[in-house]
């Protein structure tokens, strides 16, 4: 299901209560030895010039500054590049994408921030509808099809992710496991099931299958889940590895996890991804993406930025190193990719 328009998203950063209070509590040998992600989002990072969003920030003069939801280590290399190839130093402040959005939100016109690098679109949406955000020039809006970027031309999406259901081998073969993630709610899945419901790309989900398929049809589904007793792991990483270990026997995850897990531990390892179907809500793609603040002391240095995550090095980065899907044509995908998927 390609999602077309910044309102799908926009309702992301919202509380989802029912779906973080219900379910068990994942035992204490399912932490798996994959971290990466906080219960908002994605990891804070933080090396010499650089701060995390629990730290007080000064803004070094004449640098471009980057607020990033993006987790260090996914990004940070890219950005280093960045610098070297431009000669623009840049300062980074990684933080929880929905902290960060709070953060600009709070600084209003005294923002240091020059561009926001956010996790998912939610965040830059509500940014963009506070009138936070400049419109991107036509041809940087024109790299990415329209339905990973504003609608308003106020921000981009830099890369994608898919939502997939995560199952073990020795339990199950892909032909067992049903055509939409509507059918997890039977019964039969009780005991079953890893979910991180606090995680932030599993709350888009929710969101998006609000806006989608309706408020009650949601709240069907989470009630669902719940009533079959799943595992309740913090992130997608640990989701995973219970998968793998055969602590469930399927889970809800984004899909570079696992080939992040396959180039590290080999093919041996005890999970593969399902892509569920003909636009099923379990198959949502979800996109990070870039927005260049209307306060921003370093416009042009920003521009540049965003442009160079638009570039088809940067482009072939995020499906090289972080086993996302590129936003522009032409660059060569990771496995899996939801464009052949379709």
């Amino acid at each position: 299901m390609l999602l077309k328009r910044s309102s799908i998203f926009v309702l992301m950063a919202l509380s989802l209560a029912l779906a973080g209070a219900c379910g068990q509590e994942a035992p204490s040998g399912g932490q798996g030895s994959g971290g990466g992600e906080t219960a908002g989002g994605e990891t804070t990072g933080g090396t010499t010039g650089e701060t995390t969003a629990a730290e007080p920030f000064r803004a070094e003069e004449g640098a471009l500054v980057i607020y990033s939801g993006r987790e260090e280590g996914l990004v940070g290399p890219l950005i280093e590049q960045f610098e070297e190839e431009t000669g623009i130093d840049a300062q980074v402040r990684y933080g929880d994408t929905a902290e960060l959005a709070a953060t600009i939100s709070e600084e209003g016109e005294n923002s240091p921030a020059d561009v926001f690098f956010a996790q998912d679109p939610g965040a830059l949406g509500a940014i963009a509808d506070a009138g936070a955000l400049k419109e991107l020039p036509q041809e940087t809006l024109d790299r990415v099809p329209e339905a990973y970027r504003s609608p308003e031309g106020q921000w981009v999406g830099t890369s994608g992710r898919a939502r997939v259901v995560a199952y073990n081998t020795e339990a199950l073969q892909e032909d067992e496991l049903p055509p939409s993630i509507f059918d997890f709610t039977d019964p039969e899945w009780s005991g079953r099931i890893g979910w991180a419901p606090t995680n932030a790309s599993f709350q888009a989900f929710v969101t998006a299958l609000r806006v989608s398929e309706g408020e009650d049809r949601a709240r069907e589904w989470l009630e669902g889940i719940q009533a079959n007793d799943p595992i309740v792991y913090p992130d997608n990483s640990t989701t995973l590895d219970a998968v793998a270990s055969g602590e469930v026997e399927v889970g809800f995850i984004n899909h570079y996890y696992l080939y992040r897990a396959l180039a590290e531990q080999g093919e041996d390892f005890g999970a593969r991804n399902y892509i569920l179907q003909n636009g099923d809500p379990g198959a949502l793609v979800l996109v990070a993406g870039a927005g260049i603040l209307n306060t921003a002391d370093n416009p042009e240095e920003a521009q540049r930025f965003v442009d160079y995550l638009l570039a088809d090095q940067a482009q072939q980065f995020f499906a090289d190193e972080t086993f996302e899907y590129p936003m522009v044509e032409g660059i060569q995908t990771p496995r899996g990719s939801f464009r052949s998927a379709r």
